[in-house]
């Protein structure tokens, strides 16, 4: 279809008074009744009605200014394919380093928790070897009941919910959600990571489920899922790709048989669906998973308007199917049987008696198939038509009818 902005000469920003009013002008220039001796005249009016159809309804004109769009990208007023792909790797070295800066993070805080480890392992052998010289004088007393001595509290190293709580504030040590270490029932320990214990031959230390919870995550996901714990952010949806916007023509027969459309896309790509009922002029088919593919991105989707091209002997109203069936005086006031062309064959149709003109007869299952899975109808309409030459018969029965006179 010609651009439809040109075809009414409209700007692009042009609002919908400015739009009608273009239409009825150029209408009025090129009516087919005052261009009888211009054959194109029809066609320039048709296409004129074609421009104000998309233009005059939001929704067909996004579509059509997205498909002129995504044209105009392909042919280089617009973010090419490679620049599309520079980007991306650009977007991927800026991942490399924020992985790199998440790793070294990490080393810093298993190392300082290693070396608290080792401070704590060293201090508890101290404090064990003065409790034992303690206790074997005779003077000693014994600490008062529910008191913790100094070497019990110099034991017990920092944790990791400790450190994480020390350094980042105490929302870090349990994100919402999260049930905190000492909250665990003793059947169910926490995951824990083992320490090398200190060159004295202390116990190990065990650095519990925070940070070893983190450091098993991937690089990338490390720093991220460190300030999710801190925040109490849940993670966010993957986005997705922009939609592709695209346009095809079908036939009446496409949807009878059920075939299968190829529509081209800007990129040089095509895509594919299948005619089905339901499918009338506007109608939108939605392709999941078949449009932009982008770095670190789900795959958009291909939005394809369908324009249904008219039919020379049928008019499609939803599911149902309209044909027109000239009838003659005698038959229509007699009755008539007949056979007419319909969708998938012949088609026999009964006239009843006394059956005037825009009378309507309904074939049941005779149309297009609907979303349903069934059928819509066949609705033929009665034009009453007079013979091709006149009968003077006719004409005296006619006239003697409308004076009163019977014979």
């Amino acid at each position: 279809m010609r651009d439809p902005y040109k075809t009414l000469g409209v700007r692009q920003d042009a609002d919908v008074d400015e739009i009608k009013a273009a239409w009825r002008t150029m209408a009025k220039a090129v009516h087919p009744d005052h261009n009888r001796d211009d054959p194109t005249a029809t066609a320039r009016f048709a296409e004129i009605g074609r421009a104000y159809e998309t233009l005059k309804d939001p929704k067909k004109r996004s579509r059509y200014d997205q498909v002129t769009n995504m044209s105009s990208s392909a042919k280089g007023n617009g973010p090419t394919i490679m620049q599309q792909r520079q980007a991306a790797r650009e977007a991927e070295e800026r991942a490399k380093v924020a992985r790199a800066n998440a790793e070294r993070v990490m080393e810093e805080l298993a190392r300082a928790a290693a070396q608290k480890a080792q401070k704590a392992a060293s201090a508890a052998a101290s404090a064990s070897a003065a409790a034992a010289a303690k206790a074997s004088s005779s003077t000693a007393q014994p600490p008062p009941s529910g008191t913790a001595s100094a070497g019990d509290a110099a034991a017990a190293p920092e944790t990791a919910e400790d450190m994480v709580e020390r350094i980042f504030g105490a929302r870090a040590a349990a994100a919402p959600g999260e049930k905190p270490a000492s909250a665990q029932p003793a059947s169910e320990p926490a995951e824990a990571e083992v320490v090398d214990a200190g060159p004295d031959g202390a116990e190990p230390a065990v650095a519990t489920s925070a940070i070893a919870a983190i450091i098993g995550l991937p690089p990338f996901a490390i720093l991220t899922s460190f300030v999710r714990r801190i925040t109490g952010i849940a993670p966010p949806a993957q986005e997705k790709a922009p939609e592709i916007a695209a346009e095809a023509r079908i036939t009446l027969d496409d949807i009878i048989s059920n075939r299968w459309i190829t529509v081209p896309l800007a990129d040089g790509k095509e895509v594919r669906f299948q005619a089905a009922g339901g499918m009338g002029d506007g109608y939108v088919v939605r392709l999941k998973g078949q449009g932009l593919k982008l770095q670190g991105m789900l795959r958009g989707d291909v939005a394809v308007t369908v324009h249904l091209e008219p039919h020379e002997r049928f008019a499609v109203k939803g599911s149902d199917l309209h044909a027109t069936l000239p009838v003659t005086i005698e038959n229509a006031v007699l009755g008539w049987e007949t056979t007419i062309e319909g969708p998938r064959g012949p088609v026999v149709v009964n006239v009843p008696a006394w059956s005037g003109s825009d009378h309507t007869i309904r074939i049941t299952g005779e149309g297009l198939p609907d979303e349903t899975g069934g059928k819509g109808d066949l609705v033929v309409e009665l034009r009453l038509m007079l013979w091709e030459k006149p009968d003077h018969k006719m004409t005296d029965l006619m006239r003697s009818m409308k004076d009163g006179l019977f014979l």
